[in-house]
């Protein structure tokens, strides 16, 4: 499938006029707060002139990536997806710190993700490639017995649809609902040259294809004790500065609010909880301001 070009490039890339209160840019601050919780301050995003990176200005990719409160209501709502896989929450529970340093893995997903949309060829080539060999050591075995790597085709493609699933989802919900069709079809066809580029296989390039995926591999799905240790982590981690405590504790929730029926059902929740109201109002009046900060 050919994903065609068209669209706005991200606001996030461009520099924010400033607005003082007492000689201190309101803006900035939050500006630089919100740029210290995802790391993107220590990420390249300069590309050499000619190079459009992965995707370039013209992509639905750079549109669904560019609004900073989609992306993390979403990158939440993937990672409660994806633990419901054994084997992906092995990884997790395997091989990381999430006890002591969950925001650790939620700010190296958003840095690659960031490098892989907006930066250039060669450092988003570099990423790719240094995941790939992070994976290669990831393996081990289920508590049934069952063996698993983080370099198997299948699981890398649901990790992948629960991601593009999870971020268009909250694009549709905090930033655009009438985004076209055809341009969420685009999206998910050129994500797809990135799992493709990490390892996945017979990935989905469209909503038909990415609904059928889901419901195919659901019978996989499961929640035990440590899937609820992991989301109980997640969505509880504190927050790395008192400032940010209530954008924090908001975008957790709105993460698990985000999550389709299904999901929620396994993991214990409400599909749609009394709560939906107030969380997305919310969510919409974080990502005005986030919008504004983080806007030319």
């Amino acid at each position: 499938m050919r994903c065609l070009g068209g669209g706005e490039g991200p606001s996030l890339l461009k520099r924010p006029r400033a607005s003082y209160i007492g000689g201190v840019s309101i803006r900035l601050a939050i500006r630089d707060q919100v740029r210290g919780l995802v790391g993107s301050g220590s990420v390249d995003l300069s590309r050499p002139p000619g190079d459009p990176g992965l995707f370039g200005p013209g992509s639905a990719t750079w549109t669904v990536h560019g609004d900073f409160t989609a992306m993390m209501v979403g990158g939440i709502c993937s990672l409660l997806v994806q633990m419901l896989h054994p084997a992906a929450l092995a990884g997790v529970w395997d091989h990381s710190d999430f006890r002591g340093n969950m925001g650790g893995r939620l700010k190296r997903t958003a840095q690659f993700i960031s490098v892989t949309t907006f930066g250039s060829t060669a450092a988003a080539e570099s990423a790719i490639a240094r995941v790939r060999r992070v994976h290669e050591h990831v393996a081990g075995t289920l508590p049934d017995g069952t063996a698993y790597r983080a370099s198997d085709p299948r699981l890398l493609t649901f990790v992948h649809v629960a991601e593009v699933d999870s971020f268009l989802r909250g694009y549709l919900t905090y930033r655009d609902p009438a985004f076209p069709a055809a341009r969420q079809d685009q999206y998910l066809c050129e994500m797809a040259m990135l799992a493709r580029a990490l390892g996945a296989e017979d990935v989905p390039e469209d909503r038909a294809g990415v609904a059928a995926f889901l419901a195919a591999i659901r019978p996989e799905l499961r929640v035990d004790a440590r899937t609820r240790t992991v989301a109980k982590f997640l969505l509880n981690q504190p927050s790395p500065h008192p400032s940010l405590a209530p954008m924090n504790a908001m975008m957790m929730g709105a993460g698990a609010d985000l999550l389709p029926p299904w999901a929620a059902r396994l993991h214990g929740r409400m599909p749609v909880g009394p709560g939906r109201p107030m969380v997305r109002a919310g969510t919409m009046g974080m990502g005005a301001v986030l919008r504004w900060a983080l806007k030319a």
